[in-house]
């Protein structure tokens, strides 16, 4: 497929690879309820995040991952256009996103819209944009737990995705961060 953008992924995961529950549940991620919220860098930050939302045009996920990001009390993505994947969603849903029936309309859009780097955000929406040939970095952060089974964001490829190695951090608490160029 041709686009004039680049996706950029940036996933949270357990050391054994999940980005959440079977149920969907994060608390594992985010520090849970019992944790007094989100993590941070062991300096106040957010692992690079806020810094890589910066650096993007716009944001595609699919339905499960809107339906954990739409009801925080704080939008992460203030003024940078989200675009759904969603069969069922109706378009005028939520007046922060743009809803597309299909992975074609949505990669059509984002070309027409003329964006340079594109967040791709949520496991099925990844592995999609990565069959496609459209991921040119990952930044995946490992967090120091193992959870047995859940979603992974990779699923099963048509063949090897080659990574060049870009960079590795670790911060306090234990959270190993590295990125990766995919090799074309």
């Amino acid at each position: 497929m041709d686009a004039s953008f680049t996706g950029s992924v940036f996933l949270g995961m357990s050391v054994d690879g999940f980005i959440a529950r079977l149920d969907h549940d994060l608390s594992w991620l985010t520090g849970g309820d019992d944790a007094g919220g989100p993590p941070d860098d062991g300096e106040g930050g957010d692992f690079g995040f806020g810094e890589f939302v910066a650096s993007i045009d716009a944001l595609v996920m699919g339905r499960s991952t809107y339906d954990v990001i739409s009801p925080l009390a704080e939008w992460p993505y203030q003024g940078k256009p989200v675009h759904v994947l969603s069969s069922t969603l109706p378009p005028d849903a939520d007046g922060r996103i743009v809803v597309h029936r299909s992975f074609d309309q949505a990669v059509d859009a984002l070309t027409a819209a003329g964006y340079r780097r594109v967040y791709v955000d949520g496991g099925r929406t990844v592995h999609q944009f990565l069959v496609a040939g459209l991921i040119g970095d990952l930044t995946l952060s490992r967090v120091p737990v193992l959870i047995g089974t859940g979603h992974t964001p990779f699923g099963e490829l048509p063949a090897d995705i080659a990574l060049e190695h870009e960079r590795t951090r670790t911060f306090a608490g234990g959270m190993v961060q590295s990125t990766y160029r995919v090799r074309r």
